[in-house]
């Protein structure tokens, strides 16, 4: 099994910028696969960034040049970083992974970027 917690949310202005931190319960030197999702009010979760053991990333197109996702496998933690925050980056924010074929989530963090 692994615990997800998230934490770095909270209320930005537009153009600000926030880290969040994902802390996993275990290692995750080999957790392949390791990302961030968010989800705005009456919408539909949706995926932000993901990042494999390898390095590799993976970003939606309306973060893309804002947003950096990394790993830390010695903390067991992955970070997003969100820059030039925008109001409509406001959402929950999870953090997700597979494991040995069981998807796992965290319980989110509230970003709400202020115009």
């Amino acid at each position: 099994q692994v615990q997800l917690v998230e934490s770095g949310g909270g209320l930005v202005q537009a153009g600000g910028s926030l880290r969040l931190s994902c802390a996993a319960s275990r290692s995750i030197f080999n957790i392949n696969f390791m990302g961030w999702y968010r989800q705005a009010p009456g919408k539909q979760r949706d995926m932000v960034a993901v990042i494999t053991s390898a390095g590799s990333t993976n970003y939606a197109d309306s973060v893309k040049g804002r947003f950096t996702i990394s790993r830390d496998n010695a903390k067991n933690t992955v970070y997003l970083q969100m820059n030039s925050l925008k109001p409509e980056d406001t959402a929950v924010y999870y953090c997700n992974t597979y494991h040995y074929g069981t998807e796992y989530w965290g319980k989110g963090t509230l970003v709400t970027v202020s115009s």
